[in-house]
């Protein structure tokens, strides 16, 4: 097999990929100089459309449409923008070793190719229920949410399955935003999760209230404190029904399962640093091997606003971290040096005609403001995170730009609180005067 040598490598091809491309290509890199090796067939594509947009039974969103880097405003990136700026794109190849020491990289069809600089943005994969051993959980129309094959896949099922039942297995991010698209498609939801309330890695009770009573009125039925066991199958090997801790039985036509992913880190375990369950970096996203930077889902980095290490999953950070390690790479060629990365960490999520954001940390006690009221025509709430007498997070469903800009700066700034009494009467107001 031939062996191909780059200055730069980039493994992975998700959104990180794609910004860390386009940012080298500001930074002026050189035709032949930079190639990005991704195991997906298609070029880096802006991933949260999958869960939204991609579903949607009337016009849906399909490539090249989401190419990034249109997910924060910028121009696509067609496969041809690659070509025309000389960088490498080695589609349906999957890197099964990496030798950090050797400067090495080798393919499944046994390519090697080899590197000056590495960027690893291998991402995130989805925790399968067979993971853990769940009886029946290899049936057919089992599925789960991570790239555009298995989107196309649900695709199918949908059609294939109108107006039938979906269970969803998960009440985070991608519970939430399936159980929405499934449900516009006119399939009869039911969403089941072992937490006491939706999304609880962010949301408050009182938040959570807000959204289960929304989708309730949607007509999706939640189903909280168990867990999926087993699975029935029928003759063909699909999913026929969906049983409960509880010892309820669900019939399900689709099963969608969202409990989470973990980071693709295992290309380099003992031979680089690890901490948090991500790759330990500093704030240029350089890692414990010289040469070697890592970013987006996989990197555990220092958060400068809370003076700890974190890892963060998110697009935003993806778009952001990737940009950063390819300033510093090229400012430290030049003898030059670019600022430490000052993330403010960001989440958001649109599903039906909902809305949210959230910035900052949601530590300490929670103060909840506006009306969070499902019933109501125009819904508009959000909720304060107080550590230490100062505002650390903030939370905001139904928000115009100037009162989402508004919630970040007051995350960024962390202003003091006289009292939690005072915050929750002036609510968004407190956050618009900052």
């Amino acid at each position: 097999m031939a062996e191909k040598s780059f200055k730069y490598v980039i493994v992975g091809g998700g959104v990180s990929a794609g910004y860390a491309a386009r940012e080298f290509a500001k930074e002026g890199v050189k035709p032949g100089e930079l190639a990005i090796i991704s195991k997906e067939a298609v070029a880096p594509y802006e991933r949260p459309a999958l869960s939204k947009a991609y579903l949607f039974p009337e016009s849906p969103a399909r490539l090249p449409g989401f190419h990034v880097c249109v997910g924060s405003g910028g121009e696509r990136l067609l496969p041809e923008w690659y070509k025309e700026n000389g960088i490498e794109l080695i589609l349906s190849t999957e890197i099964v070793k990496a030798d950090l020491a050797g400067k090495t990289l080798v393919s499944a069809a046994g390519e090697t190719f080899k590197y000056e600089i590495l960027i690893i943005a291998t991402g995130s994969t989805v925790i399968k229920l067979t993971d853990f051993g769940v009886q029946g959980a290899d049936a057919k129309n089992i599925f789960y949410l991570r790239e555009i094959d298995d989107a196309d896949k649900l695709v199918e099922a949908i059609k294939a399955k109108k107006n039938g039942t979906a269970v969803i297995v998960g009440g985070g991010y991608i519970g939430l935003e399936l159980g929405a698209a499934l449900r516009i498609n006119n399939l009869d939801v039911s969403m089941v999760y072992p937490e006491p309330w939706c999304m609880p890695r962010l949301f408050t009770s009182g938040i959570a209230a807000f959204y289960e009573g929304y989708y309730a009125n949607k007509g999706i039925k939640i189903i909280k404190g168990t867990v999926a066991t087993g699975f029935s199958t029928n003759a063909n090997g699909e999913v026929t029904e969906v049983k409960l801790k509880d010892g309820r039985v669900l019939e399900a036509d689709i099963v969608v399962v969202g409990v989470g992913g973990r980071p693709l880190t295992t290309l380099f375990k003992g031979q680089v640093e690890e901490e948090k369950g991500g790759i330990k970096t500093d704030a240029f996203f350089k890692t414990s091997v010289p040469d070697v930077y890592a970013v987006g889902d996989v990197a555990t980095f220092p958060l400068k606003l809370y003076n700890e290490n974190r890892r963060v999953e998110h697009v935003d950070h993806s778009r952001k971290s990737a940009e950063q390690a390819v300033k510093a790479i090229k400012a430290s060629e030049e003898g030059k040096s670019v600022e430490e990365y000052d993330y403010l960490p960001y989440f958001y999520s649109r599903s039906f005609d909902l809305a949210w954001q959230f910035y900052g940390d949601n530590v300490g006690d929670t103060v909840l403001f506006g009306d969070n009221n499902p019933e109501s025509p125009k819904p508009k709430f959000g909720s304060y995170w107080i550590k230490d007498g100062k505002v650390v997070g903030a939370f905001l469903e139904g928000g115009n730009p100037e009162e989402n800009k508004a919630i970040a700066k007051v995350a960024r700034v962390q202003p003091p609180v006289e009292s939690l009494d005072l915050l929750k009467n002036e609510g968004l107001a407190f956050a618009s005067k900052i």
